[in-house]
């Protein structure tokens, strides 16, 4: 591919280019350029630079207005809603520069050439970058879209991204951190698009998200493109890996599997009006795993070889091509909920009374709380939410973390643990329940117990439940002469208190496991 300063090829950066082409086009370079050797697959593309994002600006005479209405905005003189509508009204209405739009025409022909195709299904994906900031982190509050094919539709495509530099949640995001609006640049990368669609795809991340257990790998996935299980619109499959037995090519150290109600999933649309659909996935689809078991150590090998190359934790998206069975990376960051915990305190929370369980999920860290129950349907019911009330809600995205903060715990009916509502609620320190299914049946205003203390499985109580924290600072723990282990009835405890100065597991109740785990007499 022809480089020019608005566009380049992934196999020509790396992490050092991120003040060019943002974290995330960084970091597929990097993986490309150092780790296609390991195995690890990642899909072909190229960047825009975020010379090209400016070039589009100047072309335009943007910078001038955009300023011009940031600057009423941080005066009061009108709301965020209209100077984000605003701005983004001014990318829409703007014409590509020649220069820009026939280098990315080129690098599209060239891309289309190297795969094979005429016109290419391709992902297009935000990346946004500050001059002065490398490392300053943008995740989630740009646009992406899929299924994009045709050199025209790229350019539309690669138009409403760097529009959604603007969108309302991202100048919030970088009013909060103070960080400059005129020195904020996109960077639009773009993928060959894995199919995905008929495979499956997901989430993983090289550490335990719940207990900051270093030696597991959490995956999460389900049927369709990898956005269902991001948004926390399913209910996702998810799998646990033990990491230090994957060197062992003759076990599968897998040592936990949850089978998701994965009701829907997203697909390639048909028509031109929007390239992606949901539908309802069938009987098939929704009691079968979307991976098998050698994919699932697969995946696991390529988050401890990603983990190893980057020094530290990683949150990583995959996808599985239901044509060709390849397994492929389309992202990868570190990890920053877990990874940045203070490990000298330890908060322990138990419920001491016994209520009514009226709902039951997936538990997101190992709180508890109270409060009253608030179902809102939109992030738009914001002024009827009251503080301290317990969210509960289907879904929740960018546009719902105002209220999140407002919360003393959430409730969704869909979702993983590695959904937005999850990732969210723990970088809050809320306690939440993901994956809800009767969710919908709690009633509206009724005081609830919110339990993410007892395991993988997070409770809602009726009532408000009487419960004690305890706070243990590790460094006061007295040394001792014995070897001090742990008694364990369920197993997910052994990686819940895997902090404390303790020698392994002594006991563990097999009946117990049996009983509460497997369901099943092994007779």
């Amino acid at each position: 591919m022809n480089t020019t300063s608005y566009v380049v090829s992934l196999t020509e950066i790396d992490s050092g280019d991120t003040a060019r082409v943002g974290g995330k086009n960084s970091s597929l370079g990097e993986m490309i350029g150092k780790l296609s050797e390991q195995g690890i697959r990642v899909p072909e593309g190229f960047a825009t630079t975020a010379d090209a994002y400016w070039e589009f600006v100047d072309h335009n005479g943007i910078r001038e207005r955009m300023d011009a209405i940031l600057k009423r905005h941080e005066a009061g003189e009108i709301e965020l809603a209209e100077a984000g509508h605003s701005i983004r009204g001014l990318f829409y209405a703007g014409a590509f520069p020649p220069a820009l739009a026939d280098a990315i025409r080129s690098a599209y022909a060239e891309l289309a050439s190297e795969i094979g195709s005429d016109d290419p299904d391709v992902a297009v994906r935000s990346s946004a970058t500050a001059e002065d900031l490398p490392e300053a982190s943008f995740a989630g509050q740009q646009a992406t879209f899929l299924n994009i094919r045709g050199a025209d539709h790229l350019l539309d495509a690669t138009r409403r991204c760097l529009a959604s530099l603007f969108t309302n949640r991202a100048i919030a995001y970088r009013n909060n951190n103070g960080f400059d609006h005129m020195k904020v640049a996109l960077s639009v990368g773009v993928q060959r698009m894995i199919r995905s669609d008929c495979g499956s795809a997901g989430v993983m991340f090289s550490i335990d998200t719940e207990t900051g257990f270093p030696d597991a790998v959490l995956i999460n996935g389900a049927w369709g493109l990898g956005e269902s299980v991001v948004s926390g619109t399913v209910d996702p499959d998810e799998f646990v890996v033990y990491k230090p037995r994957l060197d062992d090519e003759t076990i599968e150290p897998i040592i936990s599997k949850r089978l998701g109600r994965k009701s829907t999933k997203i697909a390639y649309a048909s028509g031109d009006a929007d390239p992606t659909e949901v539908l309802e996935t069938s009987e098939q689809e929704r009691h079968s795993y979307v991976i098998s078991d050698a994919e699932i150590v697969t995946l696991a090998r390529w988050a401890v070889t990603l983990e190893g190359h980057y020094g530290k934790p990683m949150d990583i998206e995959w996808a599985r091509d239901g044509l060709t069975g390849e397994m492929f990376i389309v992202q990868a960051r570190p990890e920053t909920v877990q990874s940045r915990r203070e490990v000298g305190q330890l908060k322990s929370y138990s419920l001491d009374g016994t209520g009514t369980k009226i709902a039951e999920g997936a538990a997101v860290g190992d709180a508890i709380a109270t409060g009253k129950v608030l179902r809102l349907q939109s992030a738009d019911e914001i002024e009827r939410f009251e503080d301290g009330a317990v969210l509960v809600t289907e879904i929740t995205d960018p546009d719902w973390v105002p209220i999140m903060k407002r919360a003393s715990a959430i409730v969704t009916e869909h979702g993983g643990r590695t959904s937005h509502a999850a990732i969210v609620s723990r970088e809050l320190g809320l306690p939440a329940i993901v994956g809800a299914a009767d969710a919908p049946s709690i009633p509206e205003g009724i005081e609830v117990t919110v339990s993410c203390a007892e395991g993988d499985e997070g409770f809602v109580y009726e009532g408000i439940l009487d419960f004690s924290v305890t706070d243990v600072d590790l460094g006061d723990l007295p040394e001792t002469s014995t070897k001090v282990m742990l008694n364990v009835a369920d197993p997910a405890a052994a990686l819940r208190w895997w902090r404390l100065p303790a020698d392994g597991v002594g006991l563990a109740r097999m009946e117990f496991i049996v009983q509460n785990h497997i369901k099943a007499h092994p007779m």
